[in-house]
């Protein structure tokens, strides 16, 4: 178990909830947990959700809506395949109407409680 391992199981919670057809950013993710500055760890956190079931890591992207994580599938188109089949559409590597697909856990989360 290492140090990160806490902090990686709060990000597949969070990860784990946001919406079929929805995205959000490792950015969002790590502003929800109290740590704005983690961005990339939570990259980290997605990169290892592998061995995660649950864990829909297809739904995470940068700020812009660019699928940077694209190359920790096990196939070139895979995330972008995932993401079309919950009916967003993506061109060019990047989610068109970003904004109308973004889920943010900060509100989304807050709402719920």
């Amino acid at each position: 178990m290492t140090k990160n391992s806490g902090f990686f199981e709060k990000v597949y919670h969070v990860a784990a909830q946001i919406p079929h057809g929805k995205v959000t950013s490792y950015g969002a993710i790590a502003r929800y947990l109290g740590s704005p500055q983690s961005a990339r760890m939570v990259g980290w956190a997605m990169n290892a959700s592998k061995e995660k079931p649950g864990v829909p890591a297809h739904r995470v992207v940068n700020r812009n809506g660019l699928l940077t994580g694209k190359s920790h599938f096990s196939g070139t188109h895979v995330m972008q395949q995932l993401l079309e089949e919950e009916g967003i559409v993506v061109k060019d590597l990047k989610i068109q109407d970003f904004e109308r697909h973004f889920w943010d856990p900060v509100k989304e989360l807050k709402e719920q409680e």
